[in-house]
């Protein structure tokens, strides 16, 4: 969790860097939160690309694929109450 707080203050530092002003605290703070929220649905749009794709297998690997989906899900579902625990 602490590396999607690294890339979002990355990404604020250089939309910072790009703006005539600097951004105020409130400002700051609050652009380095759109960063973080996009950078969590970018990772869940992956993770259900993941699932999607294992489930794609032919149905004599179904049970394979069932059980890598499974795994996925079951880090989505951590991820999920991880993020919601930093608000």
């Amino acid at each position: 969790m602490e590396r999607l707080r690294e890339i979002a203050e990355e990404a604020t530092n250089e939309i910072d860097g790009l703006l005539k002003s600097k951004l105020s605290d409130e400002q700051w703070d609050r652009v380095e939160k759109i960063v973080e929220e996009t950078v969590i649905k970018a990772l869940l749009e992956g993770q259900h690309r993941a699932v999607d794709a294992a489930l794609g297998f032919p149905s004599a690997d179904r049970d394979l694929a069932n059980k890598i989906a499974s795994a996925i899900r079951q880090k989505n579902d951590a991820l999920i109450v991880n993020l919601s625990s930093m608000r």
